[in-house]
């Protein structure tokens, strides 16, 4: 080969591996981009929560993330799901970061804690976080003293032990369950309760770079400039059971569902009701699983129903009713085993709904009421005291006109023709009728 020949050689090989390094050199760089998902959690913490929490975490350590951001606004929750929730935190592979964001959200009762087993614990100004007390559990969310000072020790050994674990101030934990203590972004920060303060997703990755974090896989640098975040959203099914896990939807679907089926009770064939009842009933009870039920609620309630449907059957006066309404607001009042406002109904939710339902069923006894003593326009009943006019004389027979219609009648005592007449009793198909003086 030739010399010249030989450098054309040479050239188009060294052009070919740049193009080669260049090309996966930019591959190998794209590949290096740290990732981050971000979830969003702005309900009350239930178990359908906690399985969108876990799952997400179990996803991103599978997809190979560089960590998961929980964008965190809660007012609390069932304790049972926020210890599942910290568990899976304190064990994840992956880097996990709780952000109280945006502003004007808050991380208080099961917030604090979940907070403090974060990786990375930070707020946006504006936020706040703290009363993490322990609320009682049973009839009217009341306990006894030694039944109340054996949860508050539990969970203060219990928040105690995970700042301690995180780094973070243990003496303020204790203080958010023993004084219900709250605090502002920028307090929880000079506390260090928190480990950053900002005001966007953004600004809180750029803050984040080279810290070290203890994951459960050993110890992780965060890489986060320039990092890609990736947005992930609850599945449908997860939604649609934390909506109707609320406690005000679920008490909601629960009386739809009751007041469906007394109304396809009490008028047999309408149907509908009957249906759009026992889907209610059926989405109702799975909600109650959930939550914390007190079942001396659920049956007050259903003898509420019970009176309701009594006064039909019962000309009461009204009493049964009363003792309705008032068995329907006192299971609602204790429906829940919570004193925690999170996890009871509302009052501007149970106060208009009862009003309704009350209204509604009262409404209903009355046209099943006034129906049952209406006159009865068909049969043997329907003839009595109806008004028609004898076209023969009656006696011991004859012919009378009613409604249009000929009969054969009879009289105790002889009446004239084209007087009028009433019916007195029907024996077949003959009336026994009497003279209109």
């Amino acid at each position: 080969m030739k010399k010249n020949e030989q450098g054309i050689v040479r050239w188009i090989a060294v052009f070919m591996l740049c193009i080669f390094f260049g090309t996966y050199g930019s591959a190998w760089g794209a590949e290096k981009q740290p990732v981050f998902d971000v979830v969003t959690v702005d309900a009350t913490i239930t178990p359908p929560i906690a399985e969108y929490l876990l799952q997400s975490i179990q996803e991103s350590s599978g997809r190979s993330s560089d960590g998961l951001i929980i964008l965190l606004d809660t007012p609390g929750g069932l304790d049972s799901s926020m210890r599942e929730i910290a568990k899976g935190i304190l064990n994840a592979p992956l880097p996990v970061i709780v952000f109280v964001h945006p502003a004007g959200a808050r991380a208080a009762s099961a917030g604090v804690i979940i907070t403090i087993a974060a990786h990375v614990a930070a707020m946006t100004p504006g936020t706040n976080i703290g009363a993490a007390h322990p609320v009682g559990i049973g009839i009217g969310g009341q306990m006894d003293k030694t039944m109340a000072e054996k949860v508050e020790k539990d969970a203060v050994a219990y928040v105690k032990g995970i700042a301690k674990k995180r780094g973070r101030n243990e003496e303020w934990a204790a203080n958010s369950v023993l004084k219900s203590e709250s605090i502002t972004a920028e307090e929880a920060l000079r506390l260090g309760v928190i480990d950053v303060v900002a005001s966007d997703v953004h600004q809180l990755l750029v803050q984040l770079d080279n810290r070290r974090v203890e994951t459960s896989k050993g110890e992780r640098i965060l890489k986060t400039r320039n990092a890609l975040i990736r947005q992930k959203d609850m599945g449908m099914r997860l939604r649609i059971l934390s909506v109707v896990s609320n406690p005000n939807i679920a008490y909601i679907l629960l009386l739809v569902g009751l007041a469906g089926l007394y109304f396809e009770f009490a008028n047999p064939g309408v149907i509908l009701p009957g249906v759009i009842g026992g889907m209610s009933l059926i989405q109702a009870f799975f909600a109650l699983q959930t939550l914390p039920v007190n079942y001396a609620g659920v049956l007050l309630i259903l003898f509420a129903v019970i009176l309701f449907i009594a006064e039909i059957k019962i000309i009461s006066h009204g009493l049964l009713t009363v003792g309705g309404i008032v068995s329907l607001v006192m299971g609602s009042l204790l429906l829940y085993d919570s004193s925690e406002p999170a996890m009871r109904v509302s009052l501007q939710v149970l106060v208009p709904t009862v009003t309704i339902l009350s209204l509604f069923f009262a409404a209903v006894i009355s046209l099943v009421v006034k129906a049952q003593l209406r006159r009865k326009h068909t049969g043997k009943e329907g003839m009595e005291g109806v008004e028609g006019v004898t076209v023969t004389e009656v006696s011991e027979q004859g012919k009378v006109l009613i409604k249009g219609e000929y009969w054969n009648a009879v009289s105790d005592r002889r009446i004239e023709e084209g007087k009028r007449i009433r019916v007195k009793t029907v024996e077949g198909l003959t009336l026994n009728v009497e003279e209109i003086d």
